[in-house]
């Protein structure tokens, strides 16, 4: 709450413009794009699935009802209690000229990219950080114990680690110089990603190939879903695929309507409860 009375403070005396776009707003636009999005995708899974997951109806629409519940808990937990910090933060590193964004500033449109670049890196580092450390990982592993892997498990994340990614975002954004209006342009495309890699779809193969080579695909982040630990342990992209080549975390699999998603140990209908997704990270019964 400091830094965001500071920031105004400074805006207000005319230091730096202040980020024009409103909190409130933005979140109510964001909001209404990932649900009309989200819907498509569930229309396009009905109709063309890449394999049949849920024997009834009735079992789909519990699995996706408890994903996204989680998911709109989290959307709340951030909108609350972080996103007027990022905004604060984006707003000092304007002010002070901190950050990596701004030793680009020949043209905005240069100074953006690198932002997104950056910015990008650091999602890919902090997935391959919650699969490297235990303690991490603890929080981690209930996106991956989804043994159904559909569009609603891109909703699918314990609390603990948005709290921790989300605390974690403010040094980030002010070390990349990253200004709250491309935050949000990032948070927005790649939710759209996020979601549409995890859809039960499958693209025409040579399409997929092609998309991939610039950004994670259906058949990328299925691998990444597997319970083989080899497969699980690659493939941290969440928007630009480019780093898993650049760090040779990249791996493929040619049939990957045969993965098998989830965790061992975390199939029985306790851990796939509510509370049994809540408590994943107190669990002793990982088996990687």
């Amino acid at each position: 709450m400091v830094a965001v009375a500071t920031a105004r403070r400074w805006c207000h005396a005319g230091a730096v413009p202040e980020a024009s776009w409103n909190i409130a707003e933005v979140e109510r636009w964001r909001g209404l794009a990932a649900v009309l999005w989200l819907g498509a995708l569930l229309v396009w899974e009905m109709r063309r699935p890449s394999r049949l997951l849920f024997p009834t109806a009735r079992e789909r629409l519990v699995h996706g009802g408890r994903n996204l519940l989680i998911g709109g808990s989290n959307s709340a937990l951030t909108a609350i209690l972080f996103a007027a910090s990022w905004k604060a933060v984006a707003i000092w590193s304007a002010h002070h000229r901190f950050g990596l964004a701004h030793r680009f500033d020949g043209s905005g449109l240069s100074s953006t990219a690198v932002a997104l670049l950056a910015f990008d890196l650091w999602t890919w580092l902090w997935h391959r950080l919650n699969h490297r450390f235990p303690l991490l990982w603890r929080f981690h592993r209930m996106h991956h114990s989804d043994p159904a892997m559909d569009v609603t498990s891109a909703n699918r994340f314990h609390p603990g680690e948005i709290v921790l990614s989300s605390l974690l975002r403010l040094p980030v954004i002010a070390l990349v110089g990253l200004g709250f209006e491309t935050l949000v342009l990032y948070e927005t495309a790649m939710l759209a990603v996020v979601q549409w890699h995890h859809a039960n779809i499958a693209l025409p193969a040579r399409l997929d190939r092609l998309l991939r080579v610039l950004i994670v695909t259906p058949a990328m982040h299925k691998v990444h879903h597997s319970r083989v630990p080899a497969e699980t342990n690659s493939n941290y992209a969440a928007l630009l695929s480019v780093w898993d080549r650049i760090f040779d975390t990249w791996r493929e699999r040619p049939d990957p309507r045969e993965i098998r998603f989830g965790l061992a140990g975390f199939d029985d209908t306790e851990c796939q409860s509510l509370r049994g997704l809540l408590a994943t990270p107190l669990a002793d019964r990982d088996r990687r």
